[in-house]
């Protein structure tokens, strides 16, 4: 009974172990950048925000959270039961159960609310963009607005 009891320990502990790696997804934000996107070019225009408003960011369902919950919950469950059939079933129901909260927790550590800008650029187009707000910017601010392959916009500090 007692190895049982250990073992049980060390499967949650390995739950404990691959739970947070569902948070390792870089933050979506005008401030963050990910690796791959050091060094791309981005054209760079300037404009004035004339308009924000919060919205709401759907989390992404990429897989991480999924995948890591269903792992964890497998292992944790095989050690659940008397004999080798209770061990499979419970392993398989601990992944099922794993991998459905491991999703939902993915959604949660990447949605939240991010700002839309409407931005009356230099040249008369009005355009929008969704990105987090770090910098504070706020109705009547100057801006860059930069495209690469995704669009970001930053505090225009008249450098260039």
């Amino acid at each position: 009974m007692m190895g049982r009891v250990s073992r049980g320990l060390a499967a949650l502990a390995v739950l404990a172990l691959l739970m947070p790696a569902v948070g390792c997804a870089p933050a979506r934000t005008g401030e963050t950048y990910n690796a791959n996107q050091i060094g791309r070019t981005a054209v760079v225009t300037r404009g004035t925000i004339v308009g924000m408003r919060e919205v709401q960011v759907r989390g992404s369902e990429g897989g991480v959270g999924t995948t890591a919950g269903a792992v964890a919950g497998g292992v944790a469950g095989s050690f659940i039961g008397g004999d080798w059939r209770s061990n499979v079933l419970a392993g398989l129901a601990g992944a099922v159960i794993g991998g459905l909260v491991g999703n939902q927790i993915e959604r949660g550590v990447t949605g939240g609310t991010a700002t839309e800008f409407t931005i009356r650029e230099e040249g008369g187009d009005t355009i929008q963009v969704v990105q987090t707000n770090e910098a504070g910017l706020m109705i009547g601010d100057k801006v860059r607005i930069a495209r690469s392959d995704r669009t970001r916009l930053s505090r225009d500090t008249g450098d260039f």
